[in-house]
Protein backbone atom coordinates (compact mmCIF):
# COMPACT_ATOMS: atom_id res chain seq x y z
CA UNK A 1 0.00 0.00 0.00
CA UNK A 2 0.86 3.46 -0.80
CA UNK A 3 1.28 5.83 2.29
CA UNK A 4 2.45 9.40 2.58
CA UNK A 5 2.39 11.69 5.76
CA UNK A 6 3.76 14.80 5.85
CA UNK A 7 4.82 15.70 9.48
CA UNK A 8 5.36 19.20 10.12
CA UNK A 9 6.17 18.31 13.65
CA UNK A 10 7.89 15.01 14.82
CA UNK A 11 5.37 12.58 15.96
CA UNK A 12 5.11 11.44 19.30
CA UNK A 13 7.43 8.34 20.53
CA UNK A 14 5.06 7.45 23.25
CA UNK A 15 2.31 7.02 20.77
CA UNK A 16 1.28 3.21 20.05
CA UNK A 17 -1.23 2.16 18.08
CA UNK A 18 -4.60 1.63 20.16
CA UNK A 19 -6.43 -2.00 20.26
CA UNK A 20 -9.51 0.05 18.33
CA UNK A 21 -9.28 -0.70 14.59
CA UNK A 22 -11.06 -3.74 14.09
CA UNK A 23 -14.21 -3.49 13.01
CA UNK A 24 -13.64 -0.12 12.02
CA UNK A 25 -10.84 -1.42 8.93
CA UNK A 26 -13.93 -3.64 7.53
CA UNK A 27 -16.62 -1.54 7.77
CA UNK A 28 -14.05 0.65 5.98
CA UNK A 29 -12.56 -1.71 3.29
CA UNK A 30 -15.79 -2.33 2.35
CA UNK A 31 -17.21 1.08 1.97
CA UNK A 32 -13.88 1.95 0.15
CA UNK A 33 -14.31 -0.90 -2.06
CA UNK A 34 -18.00 -0.46 -2.34
CA UNK A 35 -16.52 3.40 -3.65
CA UNK A 36 -14.30 2.01 -6.74
CA UNK A 37 -10.84 2.95 -4.56
CA UNK A 38 -8.89 1.23 -5.88
CA UNK A 39 -5.87 4.11 -6.56
CA UNK A 40 -3.80 6.52 -4.85
CA UNK A 41 -5.86 9.60 -3.93
CA UNK A 42 -4.93 12.29 -2.03
CA UNK A 43 -6.22 13.84 1.18
CA UNK A 44 -4.73 17.50 1.95
CA UNK A 45 -5.21 18.99 5.25
CA UNK A 46 -4.11 22.05 6.72
CA UNK A 47 -5.33 24.81 9.84
CA UNK A 48 -4.98 24.82 13.66
CA UNK A 49 -1.88 23.27 15.65
CA UNK A 50 -3.80 22.29 18.30
CA UNK A 51 -5.84 20.16 16.20
CA UNK A 52 -2.82 19.02 14.19
CA UNK A 53 -1.77 15.93 16.74
CA UNK A 54 -5.66 14.42 16.46
CA UNK A 55 -5.57 14.29 12.33
CA UNK A 56 -1.94 13.63 11.92
CA UNK A 57 -2.83 10.44 14.37
CA UNK A 58 -5.90 9.95 12.05
CA UNK A 59 -3.75 10.16 8.81
CA UNK A 60 -1.56 7.44 10.23
CA UNK A 61 -3.93 4.64 11.36
CA UNK A 62 -6.10 5.90 8.12
CA UNK A 63 -2.95 5.11 5.95
CA UNK A 64 -2.37 1.71 7.19
CA UNK A 65 -5.49 -0.04 6.07
CA UNK A 66 -6.15 2.51 2.24
CA UNK A 67 -4.36 3.33 -0.23
CA UNK A 68 -4.72 7.05 0.30
CA UNK A 69 -2.44 9.47 0.51
CA UNK A 70 -2.89 12.09 3.63
CA UNK A 71 -0.98 15.32 3.64
CA UNK A 72 -1.21 17.16 6.93
CA UNK A 73 0.31 20.40 7.75
CA UNK A 74 -0.40 23.07 10.01
CA UNK A 75 -1.05 27.27 9.08
CA UNK A 76 -3.14 28.05 12.08
CA UNK A 77 -7.03 28.03 12.04
CA UNK A 78 -6.81 31.32 9.88
CA UNK A 79 -4.43 30.01 7.25
CA UNK A 80 -6.58 26.41 7.43
CA UNK A 81 -9.57 28.15 6.30
CA UNK A 82 -8.02 30.99 3.45
CA UNK A 83 -7.07 27.47 1.66
CA UNK A 84 -10.04 25.85 2.44
CA UNK A 85 -11.97 28.64 0.85
CA UNK A 86 -9.56 28.72 -2.08
CA UNK A 87 -10.48 24.49 -2.54
CA UNK A 88 -6.47 23.75 -1.65
CA UNK A 89 -7.46 21.62 0.97
CA UNK A 90 -10.36 19.27 1.23
CA UNK A 91 -10.19 18.95 5.24
CA UNK A 92 -9.30 22.37 7.20
CA UNK A 93 -8.24 21.72 11.02
CA UNK A 94 -9.72 24.74 13.14
CA UNK A 95 -9.77 25.25 17.00
CA UNK A 96 -12.48 27.96 16.85
CA UNK A 97 -15.69 28.04 14.73
CA UNK A 98 -15.30 29.07 11.34
CA UNK A 99 -16.10 33.58 11.57
CA UNK A 100 -18.61 35.22 9.28
CA UNK A 101 -16.44 36.56 7.04
CA UNK A 102 -14.87 33.32 6.09
CA UNK A 103 -17.84 31.81 5.37
CA UNK A 104 -17.97 34.99 3.04
CA UNK A 105 -14.75 34.30 1.46
CA UNK A 106 -15.84 30.61 0.76
CA UNK A 107 -19.29 31.84 -0.55
CA UNK A 108 -17.33 34.25 -3.13
CA UNK A 109 -15.74 31.26 -4.33
CA UNK A 110 -19.00 29.47 -4.67
CA UNK A 111 -18.70 27.31 -1.86
CA UNK A 112 -21.77 27.44 0.27
CA UNK A 113 -21.70 23.63 1.08
CA UNK A 114 -19.54 23.66 4.53
CA UNK A 115 -19.71 21.15 7.10
CA UNK A 116 -18.77 21.50 10.41
CA UNK A 117 -17.47 18.77 12.29
CA UNK A 118 -16.47 18.82 16.22
CA UNK A 119 -13.66 16.02 17.05
CA UNK A 120 -12.54 17.01 20.28
CA UNK A 121 -12.67 19.65 23.51
CA UNK A 122 -9.52 21.75 24.45
CA UNK A 123 -8.14 23.48 27.95
CA UNK A 124 -6.02 25.85 26.36
CA UNK A 125 -3.38 25.96 28.31
CA UNK A 126 -0.80 28.64 30.38
CA UNK A 127 1.90 27.30 31.21
CA UNK A 128 5.15 28.80 32.91
CA UNK A 129 9.15 27.93 33.37
CA UNK A 130 9.12 25.03 36.33
CA UNK A 131 11.42 27.51 38.20
CA UNK A 132 8.53 30.08 38.48
CA UNK A 133 8.24 29.26 42.14
CA UNK A 134 5.45 32.87 42.56
CA UNK A 135 2.94 31.71 40.38
CA UNK A 136 0.08 29.61 42.34
CA UNK A 137 -2.59 30.45 40.48
CA UNK A 138 -3.61 33.50 37.58
CA UNK A 139 -6.76 35.26 37.59
CA UNK A 140 -8.07 36.30 34.38
CA UNK A 141 -7.65 39.98 34.78
CA UNK A 142 -3.92 38.72 35.73
CA UNK A 143 -3.74 37.29 32.30
CA UNK A 144 -5.25 40.79 30.85
CA UNK A 145 -3.08 42.57 32.29
CA UNK A 146 -0.24 40.71 31.18
CA UNK A 147 -1.28 40.03 27.61
CA UNK A 148 -2.80 43.17 26.69
CA UNK A 149 -1.32 45.77 24.60
CA UNK A 150 0.90 48.03 27.08
CA UNK A 151 0.59 45.37 29.56
CA UNK A 152 2.77 44.35 32.33
CA UNK A 153 6.55 44.44 31.91
CA UNK A 154 7.53 42.54 35.27
CA UNK A 155 5.87 39.93 37.33
CA UNK A 156 5.89 42.60 40.60
CA UNK A 157 3.41 44.68 38.27
CA UNK A 158 0.97 42.11 38.20
CA UNK A 159 1.22 41.72 41.74
CA UNK A 160 3.98 43.90 43.91
CA UNK A 161 4.39 40.31 46.12
CA UNK A 162 6.07 39.01 43.13
CA UNK A 163 9.63 39.22 41.89
CA UNK A 164 10.79 42.32 39.95
CA UNK A 165 11.54 39.86 36.97
CA UNK A 166 10.88 40.51 33.38
CA UNK A 167 7.89 38.85 31.79
CA UNK A 168 8.58 36.78 29.00
CA UNK A 169 5.63 36.33 26.72
CA UNK A 170 5.40 33.34 23.94
CA UNK A 171 1.94 33.34 22.53
CA UNK A 172 0.27 31.62 18.61
CA UNK A 173 0.72 33.41 15.63
CA UNK A 174 -2.14 35.72 14.34
CA UNK A 175 -3.31 33.14 11.97
CA UNK A 176 -3.94 30.42 14.97
CA UNK A 177 -7.64 29.94 16.70
CA UNK A 178 -6.04 29.45 19.83
CA UNK A 179 -4.73 33.18 19.22
CA UNK A 180 -8.13 34.21 18.37
CA UNK A 181 -9.81 31.95 20.83
CA UNK A 182 -7.47 33.65 24.14
CA UNK A 183 -7.95 37.44 22.67
CA UNK A 184 -12.20 36.51 22.51
CA UNK A 185 -12.26 34.69 26.12
CA UNK A 186 -9.79 36.88 28.02
CA UNK A 187 -8.56 40.41 26.15
CA UNK A 188 -11.56 41.83 24.51
CA UNK A 189 -14.07 40.02 27.31
CA UNK A 190 -12.36 41.62 30.00
CA UNK A 191 -11.99 44.91 27.71
CA UNK A 192 -13.96 45.53 24.59
CA UNK A 193 -11.85 47.86 23.22
CA UNK A 194 -8.47 46.27 24.27
CA UNK A 195 -6.24 44.13 21.94
CA UNK A 196 -3.22 41.71 22.34
CA UNK A 197 0.22 42.95 22.42
CA UNK A 198 2.25 42.44 20.00
CA UNK A 199 5.99 42.31 21.29
CA UNK A 200 7.48 38.97 22.89
CA UNK A 201 7.92 35.62 20.88
CA UNK A 202 4.90 34.26 18.39
CA UNK A 203 4.76 31.54 16.75
CA UNK A 204 2.30 28.82 14.83
CA UNK A 205 4.72 26.00 15.69
CA UNK A 206 3.62 25.31 19.19
CA UNK A 207 6.85 23.44 20.17
CA UNK A 208 8.67 26.70 19.17
CA UNK A 209 6.25 28.46 21.80
CA UNK A 210 7.17 24.72 24.25
CA UNK A 211 10.90 25.57 23.98
CA UNK A 212 10.86 29.25 24.94
CA UNK A 213 8.99 28.85 27.90
CA UNK A 214 11.45 26.30 28.92
CA UNK A 215 14.51 27.84 28.63
CA UNK A 216 13.11 31.02 30.38
CA UNK A 217 12.31 31.73 34.15
CA UNK A 218 10.29 34.57 33.75
CA UNK A 219 8.21 33.10 30.87
CA UNK A 220 4.77 32.67 30.15
CA UNK A 221 3.07 31.33 27.54
CA UNK A 222 -0.36 29.62 26.24
CA UNK A 223 -1.21 26.79 23.59
CA UNK A 224 -3.23 23.53 23.59
CA UNK A 225 -3.36 21.03 26.20
CA UNK A 226 -1.72 18.21 24.33
CA UNK A 227 1.58 20.25 23.72
CA UNK A 228 1.55 20.79 27.37
CA UNK A 229 0.90 17.32 28.04
CA UNK A 230 3.87 16.22 25.63
CA UNK A 231 6.11 18.43 27.08
CA UNK A 232 6.48 16.20 29.67
CA UNK A 233 6.99 18.19 33.07
CA UNK A 234 9.70 20.56 31.50
CA UNK A 235 6.73 23.43 31.51
CA UNK A 236 3.82 24.08 34.45
CA UNK A 237 0.28 24.76 33.53
CA UNK A 238 -1.05 28.09 35.71
CA UNK A 239 -4.35 27.04 37.25
CA UNK A 240 -6.86 29.87 36.04
CA UNK A 241 -9.35 31.53 38.24
CA UNK A 242 -12.63 33.53 36.63
CA UNK A 243 -14.21 34.32 39.55
CA UNK A 244 -14.91 30.73 40.97
CA UNK A 245 -11.92 29.77 42.63
CA UNK A 246 -8.52 28.14 41.16
CA UNK A 247 -9.16 25.37 38.06
CA UNK A 248 -6.28 23.83 36.73
CA UNK A 249 -6.46 22.30 33.29
CA UNK A 250 -7.53 18.64 33.17
CA UNK A 251 -9.33 16.34 31.10
CA UNK A 252 -11.92 16.46 33.92
CA UNK A 253 -12.36 19.94 34.24
CA UNK A 254 -12.64 20.86 30.76
CA UNK A 255 -15.50 18.21 30.10
CA UNK A 256 -17.44 19.50 32.81
CA UNK A 257 -16.76 23.38 31.62
CA UNK A 258 -15.14 24.09 35.08
CA UNK A 259 -12.12 25.10 33.32
CA UNK A 260 -13.54 28.59 31.97
CA UNK A 261 -13.27 30.68 30.38
CA UNK A 262 -10.46 28.41 28.18
CA UNK A 263 -11.89 25.11 27.15
CA UNK A 264 -13.10 24.93 23.83
CA UNK A 265 -14.50 22.96 20.94
CA UNK A 266 -12.27 21.64 18.30
CA UNK A 267 -13.26 21.09 14.64
CA UNK A 268 -12.42 19.32 11.49
CA UNK A 269 -14.26 21.38 8.19
CA UNK A 270 -15.09 19.59 5.02
CA UNK A 271 -17.72 20.35 2.22
CA UNK A 272 -20.72 18.16 1.01
CA UNK A 273 -19.18 18.06 -2.57
CA UNK A 274 -16.17 16.39 -0.96
CA UNK A 275 -18.28 13.79 0.78
CA UNK A 276 -20.36 12.78 -2.21
CA UNK A 277 -17.81 12.95 -4.76
CA UNK A 278 -14.30 11.96 -3.14
CA UNK A 279 -14.89 8.58 -1.56
CA UNK A 280 -11.26 9.27 -0.20
CA UNK A 281 -12.69 12.25 1.71
CA UNK A 282 -15.46 10.50 2.88
CA UNK A 283 -13.37 7.47 3.62
CA UNK A 284 -11.15 9.63 6.03
CA UNK A 285 -13.74 11.63 7.74
CA UNK A 286 -15.86 8.76 8.59
CA UNK A 287 -12.48 6.71 9.88
CA UNK A 288 -11.99 9.94 11.69
CA UNK A 289 -15.57 9.92 13.88
CA UNK A 290 -15.28 6.44 14.08
CA UNK A 291 -11.91 6.23 16.17
CA UNK A 292 -11.73 9.76 17.72
CA UNK A 293 -12.80 8.20 21.06
CA UNK A 294 -9.51 6.41 21.03
CA UNK A 295 -6.97 9.02 19.04
CA UNK A 296 -8.38 12.17 20.35
CA UNK A 297 -7.55 10.93 24.23
CA UNK A 298 -4.27 9.51 23.31
CA UNK A 299 -2.66 12.27 21.52
CA UNK A 300 -4.11 14.30 24.71
CA UNK A 301 -7.19 16.16 24.60
CA UNK A 302 -10.84 15.65 25.63
CA UNK A 303 -13.34 12.92 23.94
CA UNK A 304 -16.59 14.71 23.36
CA UNK A 305 -19.82 13.38 24.92
CA UNK A 306 -20.74 10.17 23.44
CA UNK A 307 -24.14 11.78 21.93
CA UNK A 308 -22.62 14.71 20.44
CA UNK A 309 -20.42 12.48 18.78
CA UNK A 310 -23.06 10.76 17.21
CA UNK A 311 -24.69 13.57 15.96
CA UNK A 312 -21.60 14.31 14.34
CA UNK A 313 -21.60 10.60 12.81
CA UNK A 314 -25.42 11.20 11.61
CA UNK A 315 -24.57 14.34 9.54
CA UNK A 316 -21.98 12.09 7.02
CA UNK A 317 -24.43 9.07 7.07
CA UNK A 318 -26.44 10.51 4.37
CA UNK A 319 -23.10 10.60 2.08
CA UNK A 320 -22.62 6.93 2.74
CA UNK A 321 -23.19 3.79 -0.05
Amino acid sequence: MVALIRRVVPANPLRSMPPFLGAAIGVLALMMTACGNNRADTVRIDGSSTVFPISEAVAEEFSKVTDTRVNVAFSGTGGGFEKFCRGDIQVSDASRPIKQEEINACTANGITDIVELQVGIDALTIVLNPNNDWVDCLTTQQLFDIFKTDGADKWSDVDPTWPDEDIVLYYPGTDSGTFDYFVESIITKTDKNAAHRGDGTSSEDDNVLTQGVEGDKGAIGYFGFAYYEEAGGQIVAAPINSGDGCVEPTFENALSGDYKPLSRPLFIYTREKFLREKPEVLGFVKFYLDNAEALVAEVGYINIPEDLLADMQAKIEPFLP
